[in-house]
């Protein structure tokens, strides 16, 4: 499977970014954009419109929350998953409703991390095929 689409991985973490990308071209992923911070996040959204964002929680300069709620702003339809080392309930809750898709702990084994993201390359239906 390939998926020809732009994904944005924002995270203060560089191996964090790395590990994360590796993965998603492992899956068939061949556009992987890479945001340090919530703010360059942003503006990489605005700029390429990607199809999917993971998307940090606890990061300098404009923390996950944040972005997410102004990606929204942007563009209410966009699909972001957060990533979170800390999985509290109220910020999990936070994130659901600022328009989260899900969110995915950093502690997660690569097998399982592995899985959740191949289900979101998944395609929504096949309308495509016939």
């Amino acid at each position: 499977m390939t998926f020809t689409g732009k994904i944005l991985v924002v995270d203060d973490e560089p191996h964090v970014r790395k590990y994360i990308a590796l993965i998603l071209r492992s899956l068939g992923a061949t556009t992987i954009l890479e945001a340090p911070n919530g703010a360059e996040g942003l503006f990489v959204y605005q700029k390429e419109r990607p199809e999917l964002v993971l998307l940090d929680i606890n990061m300098p300069i404009m923390g996950g929350l944040e972005t997410l709620k102004r990606i929204h702003m942007f563009d209410p339809d966009a699909s972001v998953v957060m990533l979170t080392s800390l999985a509290n309930r109220q910020t999990i809750e936070e994130a659901a409703e600022g328009g989260a898709l899900n969110y995915i702990r950093k502690d997660t084994s690569r097998e399982e991390l592995s899985a959740l993201l191949g289900e979101l390359l998944e395609p929504d239906d096949d309308s495509g095929e016939g």
